[in-house]
């Protein structure tokens, strides 16, 4: 008798502490993926500013190139586009 009462509450324990166990594990597995996409999602937004920068400096150096741009008014507006 005293078994089954034993084994009657050790077993809802076990089973109870399992599922806390298995929700923490997939808890932190969701936060790995999520930190995953987010890093991806930053490198991405990187590469982009990254070529619009190169894009508005090489529209400037054509400006320049063209006579349409002084030295001084490149020099000022790369620097403005850099400190962006």
């Amino acid at each position: 008798m005293e078994t089954i009462i034993f084994f009657g509450l050790i077993i809802p324990i076990f089973i109870f502490v399992l599922y806390l166990g298995g929700r923490a594990i997939m808890t932190g597995f969701n936060a790995k993926n999520s930190n995953k996409s987010n890093i991806e999602n930053e490198t991405t937004e990187d590469k982009e500013d990254s070529q619009n920068l190169s894009a508005e400096i090489n529209k400037l150096n054509e400006l320049l190139k063209s006579g349409a741009l002084t030295q001084e008014e490149f020099e000022k507006a790369k620097k403005k586009i850099l400190d962006n």
